[in-house]
């Protein structure tokens, strides 16, 4: 395939790409990152998939950047709680700061699922309140699995898109 045909392929299915990395990751810029890296190693690829399989392919290449990128993330937040965990022994209260900041996070979030559609809410509640997995909420919402997972994925990432927007 020629690069052009690459190109075509990028551009064609960017967005949908970068939402994907986003709904992985938790963060559309990173996302929009994570597309285009993804895409450079798309064409300088060696070993061309057939036309029919580079949309696959080049997916394939967003959803092991966006994963290794969340690895190494936690690994740096690991160390960094442990860090700060250290520092907090002797006070385990949060400050009034933390406290007012927490608060204010909450209302975000109450407002943001206020705003989701019912069944989006519903799903969401479900998965991240109750503990249920994507296939039980399936069964009691009369829903295929995949949509169970795109409700709870686009839930998620309109909880977060707002709490980030409130903490700038």
């Amino acid at each position: 395939m020629s690069h052009d045909g690459h190109l075509e392929i990028y551009l064609t299915h960017r967005s949908r790409f970068v939402d994907y990395a986003a709904a992985i990751v938790g963060n559309r810029a990173l996302g929009e990152e994570i597309v285009q890296e993804a895409y450079l190693r798309f064409k300088d690829a060696k070993t061309i998939p057939h036309r029919n399989l580079s949309q696959g392919y080049l997916q394939r290449i967003v959803r092991n950047l966006a994963i290794d990128l969340l690895r190494k993330g936690n690994t740096e937040k690991e160390y960094t709680a442990y860090d700060e965990n250290i520092g907090a022994i002797a006070d385990d209260k949060p400050s009034p700061e933390e406290i007012i900041s927490q608060r204010h996070d909450l209302k975000t979030l109450s407002a943001a699922l206020d705003e989701l559609p019912p069944r989006m809410r519903a799903a969401l509640e479900m998965h991240r309140f109750e503990g249920f997995k994507l296939k039980e909420i399936a069964e009691r919402m009369n829903i295929s699995i995949t949509l169970a997972h795109s409700l709870v994925s686009e839930g998620l990432l309109h909880c977060r898109n707002r709490l980030s927007e409130h903490n700038k």
